[in-house]
């Protein structure tokens, strides 16, 4: 049909005839040296054609420019090139198609892509560039970059109708030649890649094509149906999801509207409803992609039916009810929970310290009940009123340590009670001079203060044994430095509710906190690939990582990617500052180093993709997630992230680095910061490709609420009458890690003497903590009911050495060392025990 066309238009009038005459005579020259080959014919039934897709383009530039970037520059091309009448550069009178490349050739058109369970489209397919010029604008709205949907305004014109029949006539021509396109597999650029492409845009006539023998569409009496249906109840975004996948487009379920749906969505109504863009999963739009799923694959249109009538059927799940406390039960035990062991009925053991603790009863239907706290009944009301509370202090039966809970005798017959009895809480002791065995804490406070003398800037330390604050002071200076790195004439005095950056000390009150609430709630199971609660977190052996993998720094990646900077090691393309773009790096990109469970290297960006998780489940930004249902639920009010957004004054803060994150003007990169950091996450990773909210770095808080959230860890999950996680969840996550012990689920271990420069040489081999880059330290120590929060500002001093090998000043103390002071805080509490 074509014939003529080829004969007479075989290339662009810009290619040069040379080339042709050298192409043909080395085509000659390879036929003149295969004739000489005995070759016998033995054809195999078993082989199909490569050409598997047709994909339409427009080129967004004019047949001039089309001709340069595809046929006289390197770096892209298509099969079939098409002009327009209305473009001034194309002087010819007839409209010809221009075959750029042999169809049995690749031509690279199709870039990145996906469709249809197949990548990289440039192996399988046919591409076609059609003269249309739209005209755009990107967005200046930084919210919006790298979303293809949001980030450009576009105006696209009619294409010429003798174009159209023209590309009619050669697409005609290359599917009777082509048997495996089949309708599904005629497709635009916009389809195959929706992230990066909207060609061949909203105007390209698909349905024209369609009546013409080309490509898919639906019927419109099932569309119809199908919004009927849908308008009543749309189905969910991952039954969404899963059905443009079915269909052909390269998306996994995630359950979630995210900027890839959103593109994918788009594309989707460009090519079949172009009068409904906006990127929703309306039933308009749905109801189209079930109507082509009908037609075109019914057997994938009924598993995806079944789920959807499924899931419109109500669903009572397990309501996840808090604990008011350590204990929060109904007694007697609920007759499928008793045992036949009878002593082990009615019973429970509890956590308090000698002379503290209540109990809180609330009478269902009882009038009387015998209560024993360690062996001892308590004096109650009788009898009781149902439906009544009553509230008593336990000060004269508890000891220190555990405590054992017995109910006996609830009257009448068949009535029951509820048992609350709450965590401790701290108790505020050093400051009183009278209290039994208040240390002193000379060596302590001598070493901190002489470091100060030499240069090192501030502290503040808390310490907490068995449920008594028994040491809280502030040292030194929580700023030095003016900007510019001269020293203040009046530096600014540490206080005890100074708020300092923790750091790494992030991942474990912040992001461990939280798995160890969401593995308490029944909505995290570590054993479980972290692609369980990431789909989009697959490919080149991710789907093999479990959570725990990650939670005990084996998964297999570097120490960390500097994301922030063009300069880091895997090249710009991992260059980021925006943290959408980040986490979409961190999700498909970031390559491993080491394979899985190979050696544990601890990453930050393992606790990245952590915080991530923790997003993707609550369905809440980490801050937004920790703060709500942690910390305020503490009534902490100093414990968050990006605390200058939230009412927080500079002055407040113990400073960081003194010339920003230049390292003493060693390092430079785009924004970076040159003033002395105060309030702000000093973490380039956090700060910038962040935006100050990670699972690794980004918490701030005092002394003395970290005291509250170690006092919360000792208790075995709780304070008070907030119950975060069991005890059975806490030693999950605290216990050694099998292959080195001086890892647990996150937590570091002391682990026998093992990490002696964070725990010292007297820990027992329970304790656990972690350290934060800024100078913070913490360690929980159950064995001894012991707590230590060392928080410094060991970066707050110059910087020494040339520009490749250089220190900061404040880590070349003792204070900054953490080690040492540790070692004396417990030298100063075993002595007097």
């Amino acid at each position: 049909m074509l014939v003529s066309y080829f004969k007479n238009n075989l290339l662009s009038p810009y290619k040069k005839p040379t080339a042709l005459t050298a192409l043909m005579a080395t085509y000659l020259l390879f036929l003149s040296s295969c004739s000489s080959l005995s070759i016998e014919e033995l054809p195999s039934e078993n082989y199909s054609k490569r050409i598997k897709f047709l994909v339409m383009h427009y080129t967004a530039i004019n047949y001039e420019r089309s001709v340069t970037a595809l046929v006289d520059k390197g770096g892209v091309s298509s099969h079939y090139l098409l002009p327009e009448r209305l473009d001034n550069t194309y002087d010819h009178s007839d409209l010809n198609i221009y075959r750029l490349v042999d169809e049995q050739d690749r031509a690279w058109h199709a870039g990145s892509s996906y469709w249809q369970g197949r990548r990289d489209l440039n192996d399988h397919s046919i591409g076609i560039e059609i003269v249309n010029v739209p005209e755009c604008k990107r967005t200046e709205n930084k919210a919006l970059i790298g979303r293809s949907s949001d980030s450009r305004n576009c105006i696209f014109p009619d294409y010429d109708p003798e174009q159209i029949q023209l590309l009619i006539k050669l697409s005609k021509d290359i599917l009777a030649r082509n048997p495996d396109i089949g309708p599904t597999q005629v497709v635009g650029h916009a389809d195959i890649a929706p992230a990066r492409k909207t060609d061949p845009g909203p105007r390209f006539p698909w349905y024209q094509l369609y009546k013409a023998g080309i490509g898919a569409w639906y019927e419109k009496s099932d569309m119809d149906q199908y919004w009927q249906i849908f308008q009543r109840d749309i189905p969910n975004i991952g039954l969404v999801q899963k059905a443009l996948n079915r269909y052909g487009y390269g998306i996994i379920e995630t359950g979630i509207l995210d900027s890839n749906t959103i593109d994918t969505l788009t594309a989707f109504q460009m090519h079949f409803i172009p009068w409904n863009i906006n990127g929703k999963a309306d039933a308009k739009t749905v109801a189209t992609l079930f109507a082509l799923l009908k037609k075109y694959k019914p057997n994938k249109l009924e598993a995806l039916w079944q789920r959807y009538q499924f899931e419109l059927q109500p669903v009572i799940e397990p309501v996840y009810r808090a604990k008011r406390g350590q204990i929060d039960r109904v007694f007697p035990d609920a007759e499928e929970k008793r045992s036949k062991r009878e002593l082990v009925n009615d019973r429970a053991i509890f956590k308090a310290y000698k002379g503290r603790g209540e109990i809180i009863i609330d009478s269902m239907n009882a009038t009387s009940a015998d209560i024993y706290i360690n062996g001892q009944k308590i004096s109650i009301a009788s009898p009781m009123v149902a439906g009544n509370r009553y509230q008593y202090s336990l000060a004269r039966r508890t000891k220190n340590g555990d405590n054992t809970l017995r109910v006996e005798n609830v009257i009448p017959e068949g009535a029951t009670i509820n048992i609350v009895i709450p965590y401790p809480t701290l108790v505020d002791k050093s400051m009183n001079k009278n209290a039994k065995n208040l240390k002193s804490f000379s060596a302590v406070d001598k070493q901190i203060t002489d470091d100060i003398e030499q240069g090192f800037p501030g502290a503040a330390l808390l310490v907490i044994k068995d449920g008594n604050i028994i040491k809280h002071q502030a040292y030194g200076y929580a700023r030095k430095f003016a900007d510019g790195g001269e020293l203040l004439a009046q530096p600014v005095k540490m206080q005890k509710n100074t708020i300092f950056d923790i750091a790494s000390n992030t991942k474990m009150f912040a992001t461990n906190f939280a798995l160890m609430t969401l593995a308490e709630e029944g909505r995290l199971d570590v054993t479980k690939p972290l692609s369980y609660y990431l789909p989009d977190y697959s490919g080149g052996g991710r789907d093999s990582r479990l959570v725990k993998d990650f939670l005990t720094h084996t998964a297999g990646y570097a120490p960390q990617v500097r994301f922030f900077t063009k300069e880091n090691k895997l090249g710009e393309s991992f260059y980021s500052q925006h943290h959408k773009k980040t986490k979409q790096l961190i999700l498909n990109n970031v390559p491993f180093v080491v394979g899985r469970n190979t050696k544990h290297m601890y990453s930050d960006t393992d606790f990245m993709l952590l915080g991530m998780l923790i997003e993707r489940i609550t369905g809440q930004s980490l801050d937004v997630y920790v703060e709500q249902h942690i910390y305020q639920q503490l009534g902490l009010t100093d414990t968050l992230f990006n605390p200058l957004d939230k009412g927080k004054y500079k002055q407040q803060f113990a400073a960081t680095e003194v010339h920003g994150t230049t390292r003493g003007g060693r390092v430079d990169f785009s924004n970076v910061r040159k003033y002395v950091l105060q309030g702000e996450v000093h973490d380039e990773k956090a700060f910038h490709s962040f935006n100050g909210v990670a699972g690794h770095a980004g918490l701030f808080s005092t002394t003395l609420e970290i005291g509250v959230l170690m006092q919360t860890l000792l208790n075995g999950g709780g304070y008070g009458d907030k119950h975060f996680f069991n005890q059975r969840i806490l030693d999950q996550f605290t216990k050694p890690d099998d292959s080195d012990g001086s890892f647990g689920l996150g937590w570091r271990r002391s682990n026998n003497g093992a990490l002696k420069w964070h725990f010292g040489p007297y820990a027992s081999s329970s304790a656990y903590g972690h350290t934060g880059w800024t100078g913070t330290v913490t360690v929980i120590d159950p064995e001894h009911d012991l707590a230590i929060v060392l928080l410094t500002n060991a970066r707050h001093t110059l910087i020494e050495g040339d520009e490749k090998h250089y220190s900061f000043k404040g880590k070349q103390f003792e204070t900054g060392k953490y080690g040492s002071i540790i070692s004396l805080i417990y030298e100063e509490v075993l002595h007097s025990m």
